[in-house]
């Protein structure tokens, strides 16, 4: 994945299953609200992987930097993203996780739990990984090498 600039404006797209409708739209407006670009994928879906696969593949085809997925504990839209080639989905529920997804494992897609995180924290969280950026030359760069090359090999 390539590194994003400190001045670019990172462009987002956001989608949920209905247990998380109203998180979504706080984090619509906290991310807006921040200056940044963002596109709603729904979902009145009850099947949360679909949407799950369309903001994985709008991210993965690089028509949005990020995605933001929520579901009840944010586990499955976890599991339902990272079966698209090239999503890294992260499920975090504290600021320091967010952080590190990005700075260490250089994940593109942010998944929380409507069930589990409250809307404050939820935006605390939003508002640390929107802003962290991944950084080269670390000592988890041959970490996130290695997993991108494993899924490279066994893309479908």
């Amino acid at each position: 994945m390539a590194q994003l600039s400190e001045d670019k404006k990172i462009t987002v797209a956001i989608g949920c299953d209905p247990n998380a409708a109203a998180l979504k739209e706080i984090i619509k407006n906290h991310l807006t609200g921040l200056g940044y670009s963002v596109k709603d994928f729904g979902s009145d879906d009850p099947i949360y992987a679909r949407v799950a696969f369309d903001v994985g593949e709008a991210v993965a085809a690089k028509s949005f930097d990020r995605g933001i997925l929520l579901c009840g504990t944010g586990i499955g839209m976890s599991i339902a993203a990272n079966k698209v080639p090239g999503i890294y989905a992260a499920l975090c529920a504290d600021t320091y996780s967010a952080e590190r997804a990005i700075k260490s494992n250089n994940s593109n897609v942010l998944t929380m739990g409507a069930f589990t995180t409250g809307a404050e924290v939820a935006k605390q969280i939003v508002r640390t990984w929107i802003e962290a950026r991944w950084q080269p030359g670390t000592s988890s760069e041959p970490k996130v090498a290695c997993y991108m090359e494993y899924a490279g090999k066994h893309q479908v």
